[in-house]
C-alpha cells in the first residue's frame, strides 16, 4: 500500500463530509418559506391574472359591437404589458415601501434589493410582486369598458400610465401599506379592492366617458352586444378567477382565506339570482347578459368584505348590490344621459362603494363577521370610517382621472372621428377584423 493511500483516503472523507455540510448551511442561511402559502400565492397570482387575459377581455369584448371587439382585446392585451412593466420600475417601490401616508418612497425602484431569497412573510417577495402586479393590471383594464367604442388606442395608454401614477399607487399605499396607510386612520378595511380597484377604477371611468362623451347614436339606436355567449363564458372565468383575488388577499391558506372564498361565492350566487329575480319582475325575461352583470356586482360587492364578513353578510351584500347596480346601470344611466357603454360605473362604482360601507357592518361579531376591531370601535364608528375612506377614493381618482384624461387630450386627443367610428376602432386603430364572412 501507497503510503500516501490513508491521506488520500482522509481527503476523500473530508471532501464528501464538506460536500454533505455546505446544503445544510446553505439550507440555514435560506428562509425557510412555507411550501403551502408559496403554492397558494403562486395559484392565486395565475388566477387574477386569468381575470383580465381571457376574463375581462371576453366580458367586455362581448359586450360592444362586432366592429369593436378587438380594440378591446388589444386595450387588455397592452394593460398587462405595460402595467407589468411600471410596477417593477417604479409601481411596487411607491405603493409598498413607507415614506409618507399617502405614498411610498423610492427605495425599491427597479425591485432593488429583491432577491429569490426575500421573504414577504413565509413565502417570497417575488410571488407577492406578482399578485400584486395582476392588480396592477386588472385595474387600469375595468376603466376602459366606460369608455368603449369611441376612445383613441393611444389616449387610452397614456390616461393609463398617468392615471396609475396619480391614483392607484397612493390609493394602495393609503388603503393596504398597514404600517402608514392613511387609511388607517378611520380604521378602514378593505381587504381585497373595494376602494384600490373597484371604486378607483369606476370613478376614473365616469370622469372618462364624460370628457369623451357618447357614442354616436347613444339613446337613439341600440347598441347592444354582439356575441352573448363570450360574455357569459368573460364572467364565468371572472368568477373563477376572483377567488384568487378574495381569498389570495389573505396572503396564507387558512381559515380566513377559506372564508373569504365562501362569502365570495355567497355573495355571487346571491346577486345572481336577485338580478334575474328583479329582470323577471320589471321585463318579463331573464337575460344572459343581466345574469352576467349580477355576477359581476356581486363579485365587486363583497371584494372589500370577503376577509372579515361572513354568511349574513355576504348573502345581504350580494343582494343590495344586485338591486342597486340594476337600477344604476339600467335605469339612472339613461335618465341622466351619459354613456358609461359597460357599466363600469353602474356595477364597479356602485357595488364597490356597497361593499365598502357594509364592510363597516358586517365585520362585527353580532352581525356573524370575524370581530375585526370589535374591542376598540363601534359600528358607527366603523360605517363612518369606510365611507370617508370611499370619499377619498371617489375624490382622489376623479381629479387624477381628469388630469390624465386633459394631458391625453392635449397630446393625441381624446376621440376618434365620426367615420373612424362609424367603421369601428378594429379598423380605425388596429387596421384588422375580428370577423370574416363564410365566403372569404
Amino acid at each position: 500500500m501507497n503510503r500516501f493511500t490513508p491521506l488520500k483516503k482522509a481527503a476523500a472523507a473530508m471532501t464528501v463530509l464538506a460536500a454533505s455540510t455546505l446544503p445544510l448551511l446553505a439550507q440555514e442561511d435560506a428562509p425557510a418559506f412555507d411550501s403551502g402559502n408559496t403554492s397558494f400565492m403562486f395559484i392565486c397570482s395565475v388566477l387574477v391574472l386569468l381575470m383580465t387575459l381571457p376574463g375581462l377581455a371576453l366580458f367586455y369584448g362581448g359586450l360592444v359591437r362586432s366592429k369593436n371587439i378587438l380594440s378591446i382585446l388589444v386595450q387588455c392585451l397592452a394593460m398587462a404589458g405595460v402595467m407589468s412593466l411600471l410596477w417593477v420600475i417604479y409601481g411596487y417601490s411607491f405603493a409598498t415601501t413607507e415614506s409618507t401616508p399617502f405614498i411610498g418612497g423610492a427605495s425599491k425602484v427597479m425591485l432593488k434589493g429583491v432577491t429569490p431569497d426575500s421573504d414577504a412573510g413565509g413565502y417570497p417577495e417575488t410571488i407577492f410582486i406578482m399578485f400584486q402586479m395582476t392588480f396592477a393590471i386588472i385595474t387600469p383594464a375595468l376603466i376602459i369598458g366606460a369608455f368603449a367604442e369611441r376612445i383613441k388606442f393611444s389616449a387610452v395608454m397614456i390616461f393609463s400610465i398617468i392615471w396609475f401614477t396619480l391614483s392607484y399607487l397612493p390609493i394602495w399605499h393609503m388603503a393596504w401599506n398597514t404600517n402608514e396607510g392613511f387609511f388607517h386612520n378611520f380604521h378602514a378595511l378593505d381587504f381585497a379592492g373595494g376602494t384600490v380597484v373597484h371604486i378607483n377604477a369606476a370613478v376614473a371611468g365616469l370622469v372618462g366617458c364624460l370628457m369623451v362623451g357618447p357614442r354616436k347614436g347613444f339613446g337613439k339606436v341600440p347598441l347592444t352586444p354582439h356575441n352573448v355567449p363570450l360574455v357569459i363564458i368573460g364572467a364565468s372565468l371572472l368568477w373563477v378567477g376572483w377567488f384568487g383575488f378574495n381569498a389570495g388577499s389573505q396572503l396564507a391558506a387558512d381559515g380566513t382565506a377559506g372564508m373569504a372564498m365562501l362569502v365570495t361565492q355567497i355573495a355571487c350566487a346571491t346577486a345572481v339570482v336577485v338580478w334575474m329575480t328583479i329582470e323577471k319582475i320589471f321585463t318579463g325575461v331573464v337575460t344572459a347578459v343581466g345574469g352576467a352583470t349580477g355576477a359581476v356586482a356581486g363579485l365587486v360587492a363583497i371584494t372589500p368584505a370577503s376577509g372579515t364578513a361572513g354568511i349574513p353578510g355576504a348573502l345581504c351584500i350580494g343582494a343590495v348590490s344586485a338591486i342597486l347596480c340594476y337600477f344604476v346601470a339600467i335605469k339612472l344611466k339613461h335618465k341622466f344621459g351619459f354613456d358609461d357603454s359597460l357599466d363600469v360605473f353602474g356595477v364597479h362604482g356602485v357595488g364597490g362603494i356597497v361593499g365598502a360601507i357594509l364592510t363597516g357592518v358586517f365585520c362585527f361579531e353580532s352581525m356573524g363577521g370575524s370581530g375585526a376591531y370589535n374591542d376598540t370601535i363601534t359600528m358607527g364608528s366603523q360605517v363612518w370610517g369606510q365611507t370617508v375612506s370611499v370619499l377619498i377614493t371617489i375624490g382622489w381618482s376623479g381629479v387624477a382621472a381628469f388630469i390624465a384624461f386633459s394631458v391625453a387630450k392635449v397630446l393625441v386627443g381624446l376621440r376618434i372621428d365620426e367615420k373612424g367610428e362609424q367603421n369601428g376602432l378594429d379598423q380605425t386603430d388596429h387596421g384588422e377584423s375580428a370577423y370574416t364572412n363564410l365566403h372569404g
